[in-house]
């Protein structure tokens, strides 16, 4: 007898029927690297589009079972998040069905999004503007003990020693104190001459682009704040990286910079205070690091909120 091409035909199912070779249950199970779009309300409202990648897992409890169904996970992630916007929500709705999908192998489920946003900036003192990009981590859980989502990104911005800028003072007054010798009638002219100068510059202190790393737990209630906590952090430190720069830009950015000496310690400091202020963090964790002009390593800070069971300062990733 001729089956006919549109005829069920029986698959075998090795995940499903197979005896696992050798039992154990498995802390998580699942794909990553899954190439999908995400849909990102923008400030205005508008809906916009960035490629992502994407991390899905579930746990698996049945030691018996010899393993999940990954096409399940990854058809889930397809549907959820190339036709709904990114929200807590929907993380809620693609994790319920991960597990509901699993329910008789899995109570805990989790996913990580990982996409560059990109924000247009307006440039200092210039009409001009020009985009950056962050990269962004999304992470959601849901397990027995409820549900949880997590915002992680990195901001660039500028730093300069107050150490090295004391330094180049002391030596910037000797220059002085050399040019003009005690009991030399001071010419206001003349001074101002010289503080435009090379002679009057003779040190400048050292900076370096650096980095602010910083991960959030988001109370229950509130939307995902990429761009808020983006905010938050450029203006806690106030030298944030520049796009389009003429010359009235960098030299209000040299300004900003001059205004904002900082250690790596006090870098992190601005950031725990900031972040500890808002009410839609219930955690964070941070890392503030200065990539030395001066030396061949890195000046680095941690710091965290200090919940009871949370983040940890000591956690070094």
């Amino acid at each position: 007898m001729t089956m006919s091409p549109t005829s069920a035909r029986a698959m075998p199912d090795i995940a499903r029927d197979a005896e696992p070779g050798a039992a154990g249950q498995l802390d998580w199970v699942g794909m990553d690297e899954i190439a999908v779009p995400v849909r990102l309300a923008n400030p205005d409202g508008i809906i916009v589009q960035s490629p992502a990648r994407v991390a899905a897992y579930v746990n698996l409890k049945r030691a018996d079972a010899r393993g999940i169904h990954m096409s399940r996970l990854y058809l889930h992630v397809d549907r959820h998040l190339s036709s709904e916007p990114l929200t807590p929500c929907s993380l809620r709705r693609l994790l319920r069905d991960f597990l509901d999908s699993h329910a008789d192998l899995s109570d805990r489920a989790r996913v990580g999004i990982r996409f560059d946003h990109m924000i247009r900036r307006p440039a200092l003192a210039s009409d001009n503007s020009g985009w950056k990009t962050y990269p962004v981590t999304i992470n959601a859980s849901m397990d027995a003990g409820g549900f949880a989502v997590e915002v992680e990104t990195e901001v660039l911005y500028s730093s300069t020693c107050p150490c090295s800028a004391a330094l180049a003072r002391q030596l910037i007054q000797e220059q002085f104190d050399a040019d003009f010798p005690e009991g030399q009638a001071l010419d206001r002219h003349q001074v101002i001459a010289w503080l435009g100068s090379e002679a009057g510059i003779r040190a400048t202190p050292h900076s370096q682009r650096s980095s602010a790393h910083v991960r959030v737990r988001l109370a229950a209630g509130f939307d995902l704040p990429i761009i808020d906590l983006i905010d938050l952090i450029e203006s806690a430190l106030q030298t944030p990286v520049q796009t389009a720069v003429k010359r009235e830009d960098e030299q209000a950015f040299a300004l900003l910079n001059g205004q904002n000496l900082m250690f790596c310690e006090d870098a992190a400091r601005r950031m725990q205070e900031a972040l500890d202020a808002d009410e839609r963090i219930v955690d964070f964790w941070l890392r503030a690091a200065h990539l030395e002009s001066l030396h061949p390593h890195d000046a680095v800070a941690y710091a965290s909120k200090g919940v009871e069971g949370g983040y940890l300062a000591s956690q070094l990733d």
